[in-house]
């Protein structure tokens, strides 16, 4: 006969931060300046300008979604969701990762376009137009730049507005070169070597969103060391179906089978393993399931094929 004993014990982190005033100054002065870059835009002829444009109406919508996903995290669990909604911060990652990928790649078409095809642009219009942008973009940023080592979600909504940033920085750069020499190649120009950039720098986003969606061991986390500390919690004989991944992009957790022949620790011990697990990997919710190996009847679960 088999002596199954099943624990699960998690500690509750601190609330996370509430960035809802942060995300509402964001898309209102975001809102305003792509009104007002649509604007002169067209007056000016700059395709730097309406791409700009486009590309600060993406990050509005990039922020609602990351707005939203920190909304619906703070959610309790439910009948239904028994996780919570945290997981929407990690779909909300991945769609803002999708969208500043889309938009610049949209600018960079467009560049490539008008490199055949110059268009007259009023520089020094361009230029100090997109100059209040950086004051714009940047300072929104800054509403996550605490955050963004901590939660992806937010990340990526500090990575969308400083991407913003250096965009707007081009169109600057593009705006006095073109005001000083009139070669009005130099707008899409600038437009494609900023699209590098982000795309560059947007890529490690992308990846690990997608990862958390995939439910891999989030990064940070090093699954073989968690394994390893495991196994060396006394008394523990052997260890199988452990399994780590993120339930949104700031909370991670653990399952897995501990075989203990010499019997169930205790409530003591297992509140023990989940504290170490915590403060050495920061997984906070952990699900443990204790198994003496006694051969009666075989785990299903024991083999690393077996999910």
């Amino acid at each position: 006969m088999s002596h199954d004993h099943h624990a699960h014990a998690h500690s509750h982190a601190h609330a996370p931060a509430d960035y809802g005033r942060a995300f509402a100054i964001g898309i209102g002065l975001n809102l305003v300046y792509v009104a007002a870059e649509v604007g002169y835009g067209l007056a000016s002829g700059s395709l730097a300008l309406l791409a700009d444009a486009g590309h600060n109406l993406g990050d509005v919508l990039g922020l609602a979604l990351s707005w939203a996903a920190a909304a619906l995290g703070r959610r309790g669990p439910s009948d239904r969701f028994t996780y919570g909604l945290g997981s929407s911060s990690i779909l909300a990652a991945l769609g803002n990762a999708v969208i500043l990928l889309v938009v610049t790649g949209g600018i960079a078409w467009e560049a490539l376009w008008r490199l055949g095809h110059p268009v007259a642009v009023a520089g020094a219009t361009v230029a100090w137009v997109a100059a209040i942008g950086i004051a714009v973009n940047g300072s929104t940023a800054l509403l996550f730049m605490r955050g963004r080592g901590h939660d992806l979600n937010l990340r990526s909504a500090f990575l969308h507005m400083a991407a913003d940033a250096a965009v707007t920085a081009g169109v600057v750069v593009a705006g006095i070169a073109i005001a000083l020499t009139g070669l009005a190649w130099l707008d899409p120009a600038v437009s494609l070597v900023v699209s590098a950039v982000i795309v560059y720098a947007t890529w490690d986003l992308v990846k690990q969103a997608l990862h958390l969606a995939l439910d891999a061991v989030p990064a940070g986390v090093d699954a073989a060391a968690v394994r390893a500390h495991l196994l060396a919690v006394p008394r523990v004989a052997a260890l199988h179906d452990l399994h780590i991944w993120g339930m949104s992009t700031t909370e991670t957790a653990l399952t897995c089978h501990l075989v203990m022949p010499e019997g169930h620790p205790g409530d003591e011990a297992l509140a023990a393993i989940t504290h170490e697990l915590e403060h050495r990997f920061g997984i906070r919710h952990a699900t443990i399931q204790i198994e003496l190996g006694d051969g009666a009847e075989a785990c299903a679960l024991t083999p690393e094929h077996v999910v």
